[in-house]
């Protein structure tokens, strides 16, 4: 069935189908949806592809951490401090060996998303989306060519992104790859070149080079990870050296080709500066680009930029105040968890329900190997702004925990102003750096100073005690040391009973 031509004139609609569209399943998207139907609104949630989840569950962050967790796991990594280099649970790690785990965690969240938005009675439509005016949509069903309209009051856009492709490059699917290809790999490669020093880029450099895969990591760039607080970074550059990883920080490529080489049929990499890289494959990480080219975003009186993204304003709304964009598709961050937020958030704006939510608090997560977790201000931006402050760190081989578990390059870094010790940021390298983090958050978000820290006794042993050690650190630096705030109150006269049942 062909679609009928969209007309140039536009009458708003009196009446609507729906009180919200999102389009897209992703953690956005999710999460509007279900926060417009727990407020009593007709929803619906449309998803072009099959399933639903969008790059999160499907390619993106679902996938690549259970891929993770089932190379940390197989390859012995965590326990190689304490059993030496060679230790490994598994001695011949396949594709298929780290893939079984993967597909397993990604159907069971794909029915905890299916469960989720058919308990709040959200109608799922799998189609693709485009507008034909500022409140209606086109719902194309790519299966039997059918299509319909239908109206919304409000729509979010929810749609992610995909990752960016050079067209000088002569992708496969097989040796030049893109990140979304890993989970159709059939073999393990022996030597990989990775484009790109981004988060995707060095969270699977770092797998690789775990699995004891030849990696050569290349960016543009002088750094990894720019937004990054760079004694971190440095910390991650070093690490991945010692894992046998090559940088070439400061380098761009000139051409991509396969080639047949002394293993076999392999791909030359070509750099700017004349180097040559053969390899068993590829993966290009050079950014991602918004799923916006088929929405038909000018009917709605809307646009993208050049790659791809809507420009919102802190409630989320687009230039078109009854349309919001959520998640990847507005750029930076671009975390899952952030998402989530962003999507309740525009839910909450769309119907009038007030919200709170702190941005500049949002902890980062990055999942390389050894992993990276941040929130708040780092080093170079207070230096930037003026703002005085002092550091403390925490190294994890001088916690229990730390050796216990065999990381002893473990970091975690507080920075707290030099006259308030206000604490405004922490910044985490090592073992579960994306779970620390969360301590640090909660104090920031009251305001609380880096005296918390020292006033509060945790567990022992864990790795929760770095704030502590990092606390004292950041005290012992200072000129002078004043007495602890807030003040401690002998503490009353209690009884205890001793073996009560």
């Amino acid at each position: 069935m062909s679609e009928p031509a969209v007309g140039s004139g536009y009458v708003q609609p009196t009446e609507f189908t729906y009180d919200l569209l999102v389009i897209g399943s992703g953690p956005g998207g999710q999460r509007a949806a279900i926060q417009a139907a727990k407020l009593g609104k007709k929803v619906a949630v449309v998803e072009k592809k099959a399933v639903v989840g969008g790059v999160c569950i499907n390619t993106g962050t679902i996938p690549s951490k259970t891929f993770r967790e089932a190379i940390m796991h197989l390859s012995g990594y965590n326990e190689r401090g304490l059993y030496g280099a060679s230790y490994a649970v598994k001695a011949d790690i396949t594709v298929q060996d780290l893939l079984l785990r993967t597909s397993s965690v990604m159907a069971h969240e794909l029915d905890v998303v299916r469960n989720q938005l058919h308990r709040n009675r959200i109608e799922t439509i799998n189609a693709e989306a485009s507008f034909t005016g500022p409140h209606t949509v086109r719902l194309h069903d790519v299966k039997s060519d059918g299509w319909r309209d239908v109206t919304a009051r409000f729509v979010v856009i929810a749609t992610g992104t995909k990752a960016a492709r050079e067209s000088s490059i002569p992708f496969d699917g097989k040796q030049i790859i893109i990140s979304d290809d890993i989970l159709d790999l059939t073999e393990m490669p022996r030597t990989v070149t990775v484009i790109g020093g981004g988060v995707i880029g060095c969270e699977y450099a770092s797998m690789f080079a775990a699995l004891g895969v030849r990696v050569t990591l290349i960016d543009k760039r002088p750094r990894l990870l720019e937004f990054v607080d760079h004694e971190i970074t440095d910390v991650l550059a070093y690490q991945m050296r010692q894992n046998r990883m090559t940088l070439r920080l400061g380098e761009g490529v000139s051409s991509v080709a396969h080639t047949q080489g002394r293993l076999g049929r392999q791909v030359r990499v070509v750099l700017e500066s004349g180097k040559e890289i053969v390899s068993d494959m590829v993966l290009y990480a050079v950014g991602r680009v918004g799923s916006t080219e088929r929405l038909n975003l000018g009917a709605a009186g809307l646009s993208a930029d050049g790659r791809g993204r809507i420009a919102v304003n802190p409630y989320y709304q687009t230039t078109a105040e009854h349309i919001y964009a959520v998640g990847d598709v507005i750029g930076f961050p671009s975390l899952a968890s952030v998402s989530m937020e962003q999507g309740r958030l525009a839910a909450c704006h769309a119907f009038g329900i007030p919200t709170q939510s702190v941005p500049e608090l949002f902890p980062y997560g990055i999942y390389t190997i050894p992993e990276i977790s941040t929130v708040g201000k780092n080093e170079e931006e207070l230096t930037a702004a003026g703002v005085p402050y002092e550091i403390g760190k925490a190294q994890y081989r001088e916690i229990a925990r730390g050796q216990i578990i065999g990381d002893e390059q473990g970091t975690l870094k507080l920075i707290f102003h030099l006259d308030t010790r206000e604490l405004l940021g922490v910044h985490i390298i090592g073992t579960g750096a994306s779970e620390l983090i969360h301590i640090g958050q909660a104090v920031m978000a009251f305001g609380g100073t880096v005296d918390y820290f020292v006033n509060t006794v945790f567990n022992y042993p864990t790795l929760a005690e770095c704030y502590k050690t990092a606390a004292f650190d950041g005290i012992n630096r200072l000129g002078s040391v004043p007495e602890l705030e807030p003040k401690l109150e002998p503490a009353a006269d209690v009884g205890v009973v001793v073996g009560a049942d």
